[in-house]
């Protein structure tokens, strides 16, 4: 395509490396190519200008950038998994699906694991998923009807009631 003018976005990744991002065209080439015509005022046929835009580039270029910026840590809002419920006994099973079922009902992007694995082992495969944040349940939080929350990037919990 002929295109006279050009403007484009660039932004930077998380490695320093600059993208285009978005643009706006205008093309001469495209109308005439269609045949495109219209009727001026003055009753002329004459030929647009079309103007093309793509606000994010390709949009898999625009998530290919996004996922590498974070490196697959997303904020809160982007994440796919926001939340993680892990048990550590089967005993609290249910308790774990009451609290899955109202963090649903709230908006939250949340699963359950409730695989007979020690929770160590779920705890590892949950930071190496990158999830924001994980419910550890057990017996103690059951009984008491809180949960123990522990946070990307965090070794500590915090019982929430």
């Amino acid at each position: 395509a002929v295109v006279s003018t050009q403007s484009g976005h660039y932004g930077r990744d998380s490695i320093g490396r600059l993208w285009q991002c978005g643009t706006i065209q205008i093309d001469f080439s495209m109308p005439e190519r269609f045949q495109l015509d219209y009727v001026a005022s003055d009753g002329s046929k004459q030929r647009p200008v079309m103007i093309h835009r793509a606000i994010y580039g390709s949009i898999e270029r625009f998530l290919g950038i996004l996922i590498e910026h974070y490196a697959g840590k997303f904020p809160l809002w982007l994440s796919p998994e926001q939340v993680r419920i892990l048990t550590v006994l089967p005993s609290v099973n249910e308790y774990a699906k009451k609290i899955e079922g109202e963090l649903k009902k709230s908006g939250i992007r949340v699963s359950l694991d409730l695989r007979n694995e020690k929770i160590g082992y779920k705890v590892r495969d949950s930071i190496s998923k990158k999830v924001n944040y994980l419910v550890i349940l057990g017996e103690n939080e059951r009984v008491n009807q809180n949960i123990s929350i522990r946070r990307r990037g965090e070794k500590s919990t915090e019982v929430l009631n």
